[in-house]
């Protein structure tokens, strides 16, 4: 659902910005987005999100800092290679990711907002390597 409402608002925003019907088009578009915006509905959702957004607000330092100093401490560690010290900490900030997802769904199960009952994309393993036969040469 949310890919699908993400679609659509791009594409708003494709055709606005590339309209070529002019200024009157544009105001006409603008009047009914400025409707939508301020419907009832829609400003029950935003009054809903705001005050999420609020009441959350002060976790966001804490995990940023987490994250960074994480990144950081595994970084400076010696006797790495480049790649290994990127392994570790991208595998420390995905832990930093997953315990703040939690955290938000934790609040959202709190506060009785839904949350999304779509499944998680699956995670696509790479390509096997093709392999080639080499041609016998023209002759034998």
């Amino acid at each position: 659902m949310k890919g699908k409402v993400m679609f659509v608002v791009g594409g708003l925003t494709g055709y606005v910005l590339g309209t070529r019907a002019g200024r009157e088009r544009y105001e006409q578009i603008k009047t009914q987005w400025v409707k939508l915006w301020n419907a009832k509905p829609v400003r029950a959702q935003r009054g809903k999100v705001e005050d999420f957004a609020k009441a959350r607000i002060s976790e966001v330092p804490a995990a940023l800092w987490s994250g960074v100093s994480a990144v950081a401490k595994v970084v400076s560690q010696q006797g790495s290679t480049p790649g290994q010290k990127l392994d570790k900490a991208i595998s420390k900030t995905e832990d930093t990711v997953q315990d703040v997802s939690e955290t938000v769904k934790d609040a959202r199960t709190a506060s009785g907002t839904s949350t999304s009952s779509a499944p998680k994309p699956a995670v696509r393993k790479p390509a096997a390597p093709k392999t080639t036969v080499p041609k016998p040469k023209s002759g034998e």
